[in-house]
C-alpha cells in the first residue's frame, strides 16, 4: 500500500493545503495528514477542533487519515510505515527551507520527501495571512472550505 503524510498545523486548513492534500490522495492509496502540535504556540483552534474541520473537509476523498503529532516528523512515518512525505511549495522561499528539512529527514530515516507545487491561485496563501485578514474584517471565504470559514468566523467573533 502506497502511503505519504502531508504535515502541518493547519490553523486552519485553507485551500491551498486542501489543494495539496486532494493531489496527494491521487497518487498514494492512504494519506495521512499529520497536525502538528507545538506546545509553545497557542493556536487559534484546539488540536481536535483542527482535526475535526480537516476530516470534514477531507471526507469525500475516502483515503485521508487525520490525526494529532508532537516531536520528529520521521517517528510519525515510521511508527505508520509512511515512505513519504509531500510538502507544498508556494515559493522560492519555501523551497530553501524545505529542501533542508527534507535531507535531514531523510538522513535520519530515509523517508523522502516530494515536493508539491502550489497551484497558483493559491501561491500567496498562509493561516496566518487568512487569519490577520479575518480579524481585520476582510472577506476570506474564497480562500477556506465553507465549513473552516465559517469555524473562522465564529471563533474570532468570540474574540
Amino acid at each position: 500500500m502506497r502511503r505519504a503524510v502531508c504535515p502541518g498545523s493547519f490553523d486552519p486548513i485553507t485551500n491551498g493545503h486542501l489543494d495539496i492534500i486532494a493531489r496527494a490522495s491521487k497518487l498514494y492509496d492512504v494519506v495521512h495528514v499529520a497536525v502538528m502540535i507545538n506546545q509553545s504556540k497557542k493556536g487559534l483552534f484546539e488540536i481536535d477542533e483542527r482535526i475535526e474541520l480537516i476530516r470534514q473537509v477531507t471526507a469525500d476523498f475516502g483515503n485521508v487519515e487525520v490525526e494529532a503529532f508532537h516531536g520528529l516528523l520521521v517517528d510519525f512515518c515510521k511508527q505508520r510505515d509512511i515512505p513519504a512525505i509531500v510538502k507544498g511549495l508556494r515559493a522560492v522561499s519555501d523551497f530553501d527551507y524545505e529542501l533542508q528539512m527534507a535531507q535531514m529527514n531523510n538522513g535520519l530515516s530515509g523517508v523522502e520527501t516530494l515536493f508539491v507545487p502550489t497551484n497558483p491561485t493559491y501561491s500567496f496563501l498562509s493561516s496566518s495571512l487568512v487569519k490577520e485578514v479575518a480579524a481585520w474584517g476582510g472577506d476570506v471565504a474564497h480562500l477556506l472550505p465553507p465549513v473552516v470559514h465559517e469555524a473562522l468566523v465564529e471563533r474570532l467573533g468570540e474574540k
